[in-house]
């Protein structure tokens, strides 16, 4: 299993979006490095959503329900999209400052790469944001 952080601008498509719909394609990524982490994800794989703009927060929790496949509006056949479905909102949102804060987390790459949409966690970085933000024991997600 894989672990991942997808960003969106909660004005667009926001978590309550998805909780809403159950499941959604997740489209829209034109950048060469999230399209091949996108490429890289497996049904299954854990994501958090990340909402970016004024709230920079990590506020839910999905799962990969589908992997990648051509994205059906690009013509030149370069994209892709994926399927994830909602797990959890977050009863407290983990902001940006809260991350940079916690010095385990400083070689995340939300904070080396800030500009890319489609960023892969470690199992350990995951973890952490889990046990010191969300409160979970993570081997619990997993049942």
């Amino acid at each position: 299993m894989n672990y991942w952080l997808l960003k969106t601008e909660s004005e667009e498509y926001s978590f309550d979006d998805l909780v809403c719909d159950g499941n959604a394609v997740w489209d829209g990524i034109r950048n060469y490095q999230a399209r091949n982490n996108l490429k890289a994800m497996k049904k299954g794989d854990k994501v958090f959503i990340y909402h970016t703009g004024d709230e920079k927060q990590i506020v839910g929790l999905a799962e990969v329900v589908k992997e990648h496949y051509p994205d059906p509006s690009d013509k030149t056949n370069t994209w892709c999209v994926i399927q994830v479905k909602a797990l959890e909102k977050l009863k407290k949102p983990v902001t940006l400052e809260m991350i940079k804060n916690e010095k385990s987390l400083k070689d995340l790459q939300l904070l080396k790469q800030s500009r890319l949409s489609v960023v892969p966690l470690t199992k350990k970085e995951f973890d952490k944001i889990l046990i010191v933000f969300i409160h979970k024991i993570p081997e619990i997600m997993y049942i």
